[in-house]
């Protein structure tokens, strides 16, 4: 555990130094995020933040390659390397679009290459359970297991894309992902399934490490957003952790840890940890399916938004969707470790009711309606206070203004 913390550690510091020297450079190279209609920040901001992100992660995993224990996740298995060659690629791919503006058919070809190459790498779907119709465990074969890990993987890219649209919003709820695959997958390895140091739990660890990095320069008000360079950087590494820490676990072997509920929780758990982006995806291509629109046509109708739209200042808006994340993801990895005890499920629902009354109360509505105009007024006073108009009036008022001239001396004896 301690070697975690290192590796975890690396890629927080890496990142969180880099990422000034990347919005330097995006500005520098207009890397900048234009003001749109769907959009709640005020001014041009650079995005671009997951190179910085990137760097983090390749920093964490060259220190654990110097680790003693952590060395063993590279011996056995080529997965920690496959995720950072794939992640290369789709962080590239990122920057270009962060850059140029690619078109939907362009990024999705790119999404579906960098897939291809971290499943060609050695990251592939093995064993699918389904507890249904005594059907049990399924052994998944190249022709299956390629295509499902590909398309896990876009899912998994797309959906982190839709619900980067608050500051701190995407890199707080993957921290938490990734943070709630690292406690099962190492719990996995604690119990003797799986050796501790495995890759799923190296790979969740160095994202974690890079999401918190970069969090403090990304939180309201952001001063850098990470893109799509980001975003679909952590979307492609929780896919993997995904993949390596249940796609290739037979659940069958667990039953001995707690009866039936083992056999379900590789399915449930990457489901419940990627249920906020995955719920906001699915509700975002039913929506815009139903109005004739395509799936990647842009609104204001994402679940950050609705949050926005009752009252919830921006603040409280992440806040709340972290809550959510947290509660589900945790939630999942908690019934996995402790089997479903009733004390775990009797926390679940209190919280579960705790969070209902937060979002719906309505005094607390109301005091997030306040909260939210004044955030408004203040964003809107910063952002005129920074236009550059507003600069050169306040140069010219400067220039207008003629000091005043010191009195020439008087000549000795001579009166006012």
């Amino acid at each position: 555990m301690r070697e975690y913390a290192v590796v975890l550690l690396a890629a927080g510091l890496v990142t969180f130094l880099a990422t000034p020297v990347v919005r330097v450079a995006a500005v520098r190279f207009k890397v900048m995020a234009a003001v749109r209609d769907r959009d709640v920040h005020v001014i041009p901001t650079p995005r671009g933040g997951g190179v910085a992100m990137y760097l983090g992660v390749a920093a964490g995993v060259l220190v654990a390659a110097q680790l003693p224990s952590l060395q063993r996740s590279f011996d056995f298995s080529s997965q920690t390397v496959a995720v950072l060659v794939a992640g290369g690629l789709i962080c590239l791919l990122g920057v270009l679009d962060d850059r140029f503006g690619l078109d939907a058919l362009t990024k999705l070809t790119g999404q579906i290459a960098a897939a291809g190459v971290m499943v060609l790498l050695g990251v592939q779907l093995a064993y699918v359970f389904l507890p249904v119709a005594d059907i049990g465990t399924l052994s998944l074969g190249p022709d299956v297991g390629v295509p499902a890990t590909v398309l896990l993987t876009v899912l998994t890219v797309n959906a982190l894309n839709f619900i980067d649209g608050l500051d701190g919003l995407a890199a707080g709820v993957s921290a938490i992902a990734a943070l709630a695959f690292f406690a099962y997958s190492y719990h996995l390895g604690y119990i003797g399934y799986d050796d501790v140091s495995s890759a799923p739990a190296l790979i969740t660890a160095v994202l974690a490490g890079a999401c918190l990095g970069f969090l403090p320069h990304n939180f309201s008000p952001a001063r850098i957003f990470m893109g799509d360079s980001g975003s679909m950087l952590v979307g492609l590494m929780l896919s993997a952790a995904a993949v390596s820490a249940t796609g290739q676990t037979d659940s069958q072997t667990l039953g001995s840890a707690a009866s039936l509920l083992p056999l379900t929780l590789p399915l449930l758990v990457p489901v419940a940890v990627l249920f906020i982006p995955f719920m906001d995806l699915v509700m975002a291509v039913v929506r815009r399916s139903m109005r004739g629109q395509s799936p990647f046509a842009p609104d204001k109708m994402h679940l950050h938004h609705r949050l926005l739209s009752i009252g919830h200042s921006h603040r409280r808006a992440v806040l709340i969707m972290y809550f959510w994340a947290a509660l589900l993801s945790f939630g999942a990895v908690a019934l996995s470790i402790t089997g479903g005890t009733v004390e775990v499920l009797v926390v679940i629902g209190a919280l579960l009711v705790v969070g209902v009354v937060v979002v719906l109360s309505p005094r607390a509505r109301r005091a997030a309606i306040a909260a939210r105009q004044a955030e408004l007024a203040a964003m809107r006073e910063r952002s005129r206070t920074a236009h550059p108009a507003t600069r050169a009036a306040r140069g010219r008022r400067a220039a207008d203004v003629v000091p005043a001239q010191p009195e020439a001396p008087r000549p000795a004896g001579v009166r006012r």
